[in-house]
């Protein structure tokens, strides 16, 4: 096997890009071939493919829903053409219409594996449910006329659709032909009104008749439509408009809903006027007049049972004095009527039934209520109609997502261990019974490895979720909000908070899988460590460790560093921070002085009664940040936690914090730029704010484009910061900063209380000014995702492209917000060699910077045991190890065979067992030992930033390889993940590549132009994982798996769940001795002789363009190339051909039976008449 060599790079990698790339790499390939000559790379190009897996959550925009009553199959369509399609738990599929029309009707071919989807454009589609990722057979689109309804009858092949003109036309399903019959508005209505009828609301054909339909007109009219004699039978009149109509099965009444808030029953013998007329929710006046007009009700559904009065369920129809309540949906039975309140406004609800035949005894069981945010199912058998457990994954939208971590290949007790604690938060009080859709089989998936995914929302939750074998289903539930004080009313909110909406919202967080160990970091800027533990504790008092890190540049117009740092390497009696000096667990009361506004004051308030905590992840520590002298505190842009160290380890554009989470002490507080030492080439000088910027040696100091989307979420905060400052500034002068910036927690001796009114004003102030400088944010936003979303044919100027993005970016700040801070990025614990003359490693942080520096950091631990909570731990900041070229994104650490090196961690126990059992716990799995190379350059430092990755030979600190990964974008997310047995750097740059490199030599390995950056969104929530695995939130509430293995793209098609089983059809309801004998049964209608093309003739070519699916071998031509296009190919004509064998199987069968039949019919009629005479016959 080659060495280091450049291979082509898989499709859509450019040739701008590949040039320069391999130029650099090539040059570092050769020098490392000399000096690494044992590290053998195994990833090659063929190990990596990109392609869709399975997307999970809420249906986004929801519009329409279908149930399939035989297969137990539910779908659902949107308003962006996707089509969503459930069975059992765990059996889930995600289709798309190529348009992105929204879908107003879905109906199944019952039984067939089969769907018919309208959508707005005036198209209909025949889905093939029968193979696992379902695919268009045929599609219909209609040229002169708008589709508002269709119909399909049970085992039918003749599609009924309604226009908006008010004419039906149908269509054979099976080729997707319009028939030559067509019921024109004027012949169904005749001279029954004077105008047009509107729109088609409603077909149906009569449970007991198919050669009666029923159609419904917007204005009001009912027509009962004779499809043989192709006239109308009966019409019947209301003044009000129809929205919908039901049927009894006995096909003597229907139900109409509509727009006043009435039912009105019919008799189709008696159309003169209706037999009944209600309104549900109206209030019946005592002297006999009307009842008041209520709301409309939307849709009506009639089902009857055997044993007892038949069911009514109707969404809508609410009186009009019910301002502000909620959606509900009211199910009447016998004599009463019962109103379920719903969450969210009702979208569609469907009732399901016994019986698939409209003509029998529907026999409801369940209601499914379509929310715009939530599926519900109602059991209809049960006192009080509770809902059944859901068992799909749709609450991941509960709260908004806010940041996403994806972890595959967790140790396999992890996924236990959390559904055992989060199976306790469940409520109790759902229907005893089985999820009623429970079609499909689940995929035969070779992936074994457990896989979790994390979700932090806008209310401070975080959620845990078991993502193993393309399911998804949540674990656990974690409310970082109960630490602080309940939110107190508007009159008396906190004028410190640095976000007016969601200030628990997770900006970012860190989770040892190993150790359990969580840490999560908030937009208030405080910081919460997490123990997990099986028992359930009381804390009562939550243990507080307040920092005050303070800008780098404290003062306008001198230089002064500023802030209260700590020395590099503390002494046991000296005081790192003002903080230490109190108790831990008091929080500060912050102060207000002569020289300064809000002073030592945190954003949220902790909670100063005993916390119940649950078994489950418990508080550790609260970490929080606070005003300094007026100056809000930054947000946190970079989180790590070890729990081999009992260390946390955070950053924001002020600097550095080191936390040990063990003694709840604050180890380090630095300023970015003193992290530098001082004979750093790479040291930024301090300076005004005020004065032009100057480059720093010979790498061009550029404002990075985006780190992460922490960052740029804290420019929205550092605007609003600025528009504190420039109030602060434009008031008068003789408004002291005491009168103007009140504490609310500083003592009332203040003289600000003299004068509220002031204050009121000025906090009304910054909170218009945030909104505004907030839609400031939103629109830089939009500006920079259609810069990167316009594609450019010729290579831009990147400092004319960056010098455009900061002006977009700071278009509103003031001078102070002009000068570009050095954020901490990324944050990586490791064990390697601090120093370059060190020769044995040590426990250190790699710490990268949003200006592309990457220092480190060493740590200096007590030894085990008492020791190690009565010792101080030593903190020294060592210099750059290395400048790349945009802020940093990720770090990782290799051995000298170029295997990871994953940070050390302790194995878990249970804080609150017995002291025994914790012994156990550590003796059964011991904690990592830290490594124990020496000699010259045993490890590589994988470095990854905006624009390039670079890999470091340690300790010498020598680059051995540098690879530019894009010159016109920026990476978005990059990480160094685990794939087929070896390492690789995965990245997703805003231009929509997903790109992998080899490790340690940075080759190239795949570049697919996937996903442009339309939503930022996206960038907030792509993130990879081990084993070729990756995902991000498509829409607010649903998550998006993809895979760049070529493995699980191969055995996608077996992962993959079923939809379609083979379910014998229920046997038709008996007619009965009497209802044969006197023709009461429901008749049968052969519609082949109606709307066939010998009878009806053919339809008009440019009323309707037929339009051949991809479902079929046609479609599979051209759409793969290579062996696994050929393999992918052949599989499919395996199972057409073996589908096709299967039809004919049955055709010979029925043909048997046929003849078997006639045979017998003949033999009979043979015997009837064989001595008879002609005269006789």
């Amino acid at each position: 096997m080659k060495k280091f060599n450049i291979r082509k790079v898989l499709d859509g990698l450019t040739a701008a890009s590949s040039s320069s790339s391999s130029s650099s790499s090539s040059s570092a390939a050769a020098a490392a071939a000399r000096e690494n000559d044992a590290v053998q790379e195994t990833l090659q190009s063929e190990h990596f493919q990109l392609c869709k897996t399975v997307r999970h959550g809420f249906p986004y925009q929801p519009s329409s829903m279908a149930f399939d009553p035989v297969q137990k199959i539910l779908a659902v369509g949107t308003q962006t053409g996707a089509l969503r399609l459930f069975g059992r738990a765990g059996v889930e599929c995600y289709c798309q219409h190529e348009s992105g029309a929204a879908v107003i009707q879905l109906q199944f071919l019952i039984n067939e594996g089969a769907l018919v989807s309208a959508l707005t454009d005036d198209s209909i589609h025949l889905w093939n449910l029968r193979q696992k990722i379902p695919a268009i057979l045929h599609s219909l689109k209609f040229n002169r006329e708008r589709i508002t309804y269709c119909h399909l009858p049970f085992q039918s092949k003749w599609l009924y659709i309604g226009t908006e003109r008010g004419n039906i036309h149908i269509v054979n399903v099976e080729s997707f032909t319009l028939s030559g019959y067509v019921i024109m508005w004027n012949k169904a209505i005749e001279l029954s009104t004077k105008s047009h009828p509107g729109p088609v609301v409603h077909i149906s054909d009569n449970p007991m008749d198919e050669g009666k339909l029923l159609i419904g007109y917007e204005c009001g009219v009912v027509v009962l439509w004779d499809l043989k004699s192709k006239k109308a039978d009966y019409r019947y009149n209301y003044d009000e408009a129809i929205h919908s109509v039901a049927w009894h099965h006995e096909g003597k009444q229907f139900v109409c809903s509509h727009s006043d808030g009435t039912l009105t029953t019919w008799n189709i013998r008696a159309p003169a006027k209706p037999g009944q007329i209600i309104t549900p929710h109206g209030k019946q006046p005592k002297d006999g007049k009307k009842p008041e007009p209520c709301k409309p009700i939307l849709k009506v559904e009639y089902k009857t049972t055997r044993a007892g009065d038949p069911f009514m369920v109707l969404s809508g129809g609410l009186s009009y004095d019910t301002v502000g309540r909620r959606a509900c949906l009211t199910v009447m039975h016998g004599k009463s009527t019962t109103v379920l309140e719903m969450d969210y406004p009702i979208v569609d609800f469907l009732t399901l039934c016994e019986t698939p035949y409209p003509n029998d005894f529907q026999e409801p069981y369940a209601v499914v209520v379509l929310l715009e945010k939530d599926l519900v199912l109602i059991d209809l058998g049960q006192i009080g109609y509770p809902i059944f457990e859901n068992p799909y994954p749709l609450t991941i939208h509960e709260s908004p997502v806010t940041c996403c971590e994806y972890f595959a290949d967790c140790p396999a007790e992890l996924i236990p261990a959390l559904y055992s604690v989060g199976s306790r938060q469940k409520r109790q009080s759902y229907s005893k019974k089985e999820w009623p859709v429970s079609g499909g089989n689940w995929g035969q998936g070779t992936q074994s490895y457990p896989e979790i995914i994390i979700t932090g929302h806008a209310d401070g939750s975080v959620k845990f979720w078991d993502a193993s074998a393309l399911m998804l289903q949540v674990l656990y539930k974690l409310k970082t909000a109960k630490v602080f004080e309940r939110a107190r009313g508007k009159e008396e909110k906190p004028s410190t908070d640095i976000v007016e909406e969601d200030p628990f919202a997770i900006q970012t967080l860190s989770w040892c899988p190993e150790s359990r160990m969580l840490c999560v970091a908030g937009v208030s800027a405080h910081v919460i460590v997490y123990r997990f533990s099986k028992q359930e504790v009381t804390t009562e008092v939550v243990p507080l460790l307040e920092v005050r890190m303070q800008c780098e540049f404290s003062d306008v117009d001198s230089p002064d560093p500023g802030g209260d740092q700590t020395p590099t390497l503390p002494t046991p009696g000296a005081s790192s921070s003002p903080q230490e000096t109190e108790p831990p667990s008091q929080p500060s009361t912050g102060s207000i002085s002569s020289d300064g506004p809000w002073d030592n004051i945190p954003c949220l308030q902790v909670r100063s009664s005993p916390l119940k905590q649950s078994p489950g992840y418990q508080v550790e520590l609260v970490i929080q940040l606070v005003w300094v002298s007026g100056e809000p505190p930054q947000q946190i842009t970079s989180l790590a936690i070890n729990s081999s160290y009992g260390l946390v380890v955070f950053g924001n554009s002020n600097g550095l914090a080191v936390v040990d989470y063990l003694q709840k002490t604050l180890l380090l507080n630095m300023g970015t730029s003193d992290l530098y030492s001082p004979s750093d080439p790479y040291q930024r000088q301090p300076h005004s704010p005020r004065k032009a910027r100057q480059p720093s040696g010979d790498i061009p100091n550029e404002t990075p484009h985006m780190s992460r989307l922490s960052i740029l979420y804290t420019e929205s905060v550092r605007k609003l910061r600025s528009a504190h400052l420039t109030l602060c500034d434009s008031n008068d002068a003789s408004n002291t900063l005491e009168d103007r910036c009140k504490s609310p927690t500083s003592g009332s001796t203040s003289p600000c209380n003299s004068d509220d009114e002031r204050k009121q004003n000025f906090i009304e102030k910054v909170k218009f000014k945030s909104r505004r400088f907030s839609k400031t944010v939103a629109n830089d936003f939009a500006k920079m995702s259609r810069k990167i979303s316009s594609s450019s044919g010729q290579k831009t100027d990147l400092d004319a492209k960056d010098n455009s993005f900061t002006r977009s970016r700071s278009s509103s700040v003031t001078s102070i917000e002009k000068e570009s801070r050095e954020a901490i990025s990324s944050i990586h614990f490791c064990e390697s060699f601090a120093r370059k003359t060190d020769s044995l490693v040590s426990p250190c942080v790699l710490v990268g910077t949003t200006q592309g520096s990457v220092l480190m950091v060493a740590i200096s631990l007590p030894p085990g045991g008492d020791q190690r909570l009565q010792q101080p731990v030593g903190i020294s900041s060592c210099g750059t190890l290395v400048r790349l070229k945009g802020g940093i994104l990720t770090m990782a650490l290799l051995d000298s065979a170029a295997t990871l090196l994953p940070p050390s961690y302790e194995p878990w126990y249970d804080p609150n067992a017995s002291d025994e059992e914790k012994e156990k716990s550590r003796r059964r799995r011991p904690a990592s030992p830290p490594s124990s190379q020496e000699g010259q350059d045993s490890q590589f430092a994988v470095l990854c930033s905006e624009k390039q990755a670079k890999v470091v030979a340690m300790p010498s600190q020598t680059r051995i390889y540098k690879h530019s990964i894009t010159e016109t974008s920026f990476v978005l997310r990059a990480d160094v993940v685990q794939m087929a047995g070896a390492n690789c750097i995965a990245c997703f740059c805003a231009n929509g590549h997903i790109m992998t490199l080899s490790l340690p030599s940075l080759r190239p390995l795949l570049d697919v132009n996937y996903l442009p950056l339309t939503d930022m969104r996206i960038a907030r929530t792509f993130c990879f994982s081990n084993q070729g695995q990756a995902l991000y939130l498509t829409s607010p509430t649903e998550i998006q798996r993809i895979t760049y293995s070529q493995d699980t793209c191969d055995n996608l098609q077996e992962m993959l769940s079923e939809l379609f089983t083979p379910v014998e059809t229920p046997e038709a309801p008996n007619r009965g001795f009497f209802k044969g004998l006197f023709g009461g049964g429901a008749q049968s209608l052969d519609r082949e002789d109606l709307f066939g093309e010998t009878a009806a003739g053919k339809a008009s070519r440019s009323l309707a363009q037929h339009i051949p699916g991809p479902g079929g071998m046609e479609g599979m031509k051209g759409a793969a190339s290579g062996v696994v296009g050929e393999l992918a190919r052949a599989r499919i004509a395996l199972d057409e051909r073996g589908q096709k064998l299967g039809e004919l199987e049955e055709r010979t069968a029925a043909m048997m039976s046929s003849a078997d039949s006639f045979s017998k019919h003949a033999h009979d009629m043979m015997l009837k008449y064989k001595d008879k005479k002609w005269y006789q016959l």
